[in-house]
């Protein structure tokens, strides 16, 4: 997207964010926010029983106690160094509580309220060597490209760790903090027990990297040409210009998807680091063709009522493209790794259980981790991150200081702790007097600006709290 596009978009997000949050405030939603009405409904029970009956100050008081008696602090973030391709295991303590908590799960998503954080870069990072050295989760996938990252993982002992990065994910994550990750794929490449690299997203993010394969110049250039194209409408408000185009660029994705098993034997010389490289080249072939017959028109119409401030294209563009990367990460799950672990690292947004019932939030539809279904949910484990201070950066990587901590938020409770890193399981708990705040709406930023308001129970299976942040240091 362009600069510009995303610009108007994000103020039409944040009107509309305005304007949900408005509504959440009638519902009351907040119980430890209400005090208005709460006082009203303590003087009722108190006069029935004066001894039964707690302030929301004293409720939050017992909702702290509890948390910070429950909760775990890390006794860091910082990626470990790896010995000889391994992790000496006693550099794990501290997150020794997750082991029971995951040891019967197939995929752990990590989620991020913000994606210009560096903490929560350093933080996912330690955390997936602990999943990988300790528990055995062998692929990590991106919310990135599905052809960026196969591209990446099938010459990953070619490239440099920087190389790799800025060839396999968005741009967001681009930074000093998350180098330390791909350090760590290209050590564990030689081991008997690989990370293994994938992107789920059907976003375009730059042009193939490599079509040497093809061993044919004339379609090489076509594909090249389509690429630039199909960037090009993705920005554009042209939409019977696309409608006359889109026949072309369907063709040239189809010439070449038909080369691939014809050329099988060029593509895993190309991609010598990837196995599974022909079934991964067919996908990402056959994925641009449904974005070009389905998911550019959307975006194009989206292009345009946004100059009227109307989200309506855009919830689609959204509910499209979770749609595809839920099959995405399905698909890998199942056709491609059916016997490994997986981590999947993304926005909270994406990887939540009902993100349609998050108040205040500027995407009030149904994303992947919704969609998700019951019975990979029941093998999966969802954990949000979020920062109580300090300073984030949007995705165009302008810095935004995170708003002060809101009086009986997840944000307060979690911070009971007085912990720089705390993490909560709120998925095994039981609903009682300390911790009945995991089932009730509570108040979170999104961004650290955005409020929403949603039951922590409903959306998450564990918190981690952050309790300072800053902007990411990025590498152009």
């Amino acid at each position: 997207m362009r600069d510009g596009k995303k610009h108007v978009k994000r103020l039409v997000l944040l009107s509309l964010t305005a304007v949900i949050t408005s509504f959440t405030g009638v519902a009351g939603l907040n119980a430890a926010s209400a005090e208005g009405g709460e006082r009203k409904q303590q003087a009722v029970y108190a006069a029935a029983n004066s001894e039964s009956v707690r302030t929301s100050m004293e409720t939050l008081q017992d909702w702290k106690k509890w948390t910070a008696d429950h909760a775990y602090s890390l006794s860091s973030i910082q990626p470990e160094a790896a010995v000889k391709g391994k992790i000496p295991a006693d550099r794990f303590k501290d997150l020794d509580m997750l082991k029971p908590l995951l040891h019967d799960k197939r995929i752990v998503f990590l989620g991020e309220s913000s994606h210009g954080v560096a903490e929560f870069n350093l933080a996912k990072t330690r955390l997936i060597q602990f999943l990988h050295e300790e528990m055995g989760f062998n692929v990590l996938a991106f919310e990135s490209g599905i052809s960026n990252s196969m591209n990446v993982q099938g010459k990953i002992s070619r490239l440099s760790a920087e190389q790799a990065m800025k060839d396999s994910i968005f741009g967001v994550w681009w930074a000093q903090e998350t180098l330390p990750l791909f350090d760590y794929i290209k050590t564990t490449r030689n081991t008997d027990q690989p990370l293994l690299l994938a992107g789920f997203d059907i976003q375009q993010q730059g042009q193939f990297i490599d079509t040497s394969w093809l061993k044919d110049e004339k379609l090489a250039k076509q594909l090249a040409e389509a690429e630039k194209q199909l960037m090009n409408w993705g920005g554009s408000k042209d939409l019977k210009g696309y409608q006359k185009a889109k026949s072309d660029l369907i063709q040239t994705y189809e010439q070449v998807s038909a080369q691939v098993k014809q050329k099988e034997k060029a593509l895993k010389t190309a991609y010598p680091d990837e196995p599974q490289i022909v079934k991964l080249m067919e996908r990402a072939l056959n994925e641009r063709v449904r974005v070009v017959k389905e998911y550019v028109e959307i975006n194009i119409k989206s292009n345009i009522e946004m100059e009227n401030y109307d989200p309506t294209s855009f919830l689609k563009s959204m509910e499209w493209r979770d749609q595809a990367m839920l099959a995405n990460l399905i698909w890998l799950a199942t056709e491609v790794y059916p016997n490994e672990k997986f981590i999947v690292w993304g926005h909270n947004d994406h990887i939540r259980k009902s993100q349609s019932e998050v108040q205040g939030s500027p995407y009030p539809v149904k994303l992947m981790g919704e969609l998700l279904p019951d019975e990979i949910k029941k093998y999966s484990y969802v954990l949000g991150l979020y920062m109580a201070s300090g300073e984030t950066a949007d995705n165009m990587r302008n810095p935004m200081s995170v708003l002060p901590v809101k009086s009986g938020s997840i944000e307060d409770i979690l911070g009971s702790r007085q912990s720089p890193y705390t993490f909560i399981d709120i998925r095994y708990r039981q609903n009682e007097r300390g911790s009945s705040w995991m089932f009730e709406p509570r108040f979170a930023y999104s961004w650290g600006i955005m409020e929403e308001s949603f039951v922590p129970r409903d959306q998450y299976d564990g918190l981690l709290l952050i309790n300072k942040v800053k902007a990411p240091i990025y590498i152009k």
